[in-house]
Formats: structure tokens, C-alpha cells, sequence
């Protein structure tokens, strides 16, 4: 006798939940600049997220229609094209919401840097 697990049903489980402080922090940075196209490896920069952390959000949020994502339009001398990533307008509303409510760390985008010859603070 075989069995059958239907796992269909599942997809349309609708979850309302908040966004990750990781989620927020790519909300923010979008934000900032919401008519402005934004690269992966510079929200990556402004955020400190990595690229394994950073591009499922990405991809999420784009699913959600919450972000608009395209390639460039031209083929630049020496790198392949980009994939550009900004808000919806809807995706700006529900950030700007999002964002409002979060606590201070998490509407932080960008990590503080060091400068050559700054050093750590104490206790890093």
C-alpha cells in the first residue's frame, strides 16, 4: 500500500507575520533612496549582510511584490550586468510601516566601520 503525502494544501497558508531584523535592515537601506536602483553588493555593503543572507530577502520580498527587481539595461565594459532591486509602492508603504515600528537597532542599516588605523572599541 502506497501513501501519499499531500503537501499542495500548504501553499496557501497565508503567514502574517513581521519582517526580520535582517529583512528590516534591507528595508532600510532601500528606503533611504526609494526611486534610486540599488545593486545587490551595495545594499550587501550598507547592510553587512552576506550574499547568502542577503539575496533570499531579496528574492522573498520581490515574490511579495513588495520589490521591483530587473537587470541592467547595458553590458558594462569587463563585469557581467547587475540585477537592480527597488521598492514598490506598496513595498515602500509596508516598509515605511515596518520601519516605524521596529525598535532603534533593527531601523539601523549600516554596520559602523573601521578606518585604517582606528582601533576596536574596548570589549570587541
Amino acid at each position: 500500500m502506497t501513501r501519499y503525502l499531500y503537501l499542495d494544501r500548504f501553499s496557501t497558508v497565508v503567514r502574517n507575520r513581521g519582517f526580520s531584523g535582517q529583512t528590516l535592515s534591507v528595508l532600510g537601506v532601500l528606503c533611504a533612496e526609494p526611486l534610486m536602483w540599488r545593486h545587490g553588493y551595495d545594499i550587501a555593503r550598507e547592510t553587512g549582510l552576506k550574499s547568502g543572507m542577503l539575496y533570499p530577502i531579496l528574492i522573498r520580498l520581490a515574490d511579495r511584490e513588495l520589490l521591483e527587481a530587473c537587470w541592467e539595461d547595458e553590458q558594462p565594459a569587463g563585469r557581467p550586468r547587475r540585477h537592480l532591486y527597488r521598492l514598490t509602492s506598496e513595498g515602500l508603504a509596508r516598509a515605511s510601516e515596518a520601519l516605524a515600528a521596529a525598535p532603534a537597532p533593527a531601523r539601523t542599516a549600516a554596520k559602523p566601520r573601521r578606518t585604517v588605523g582606528q582601533t576596536a572599541p574596548q570589549g570587541a
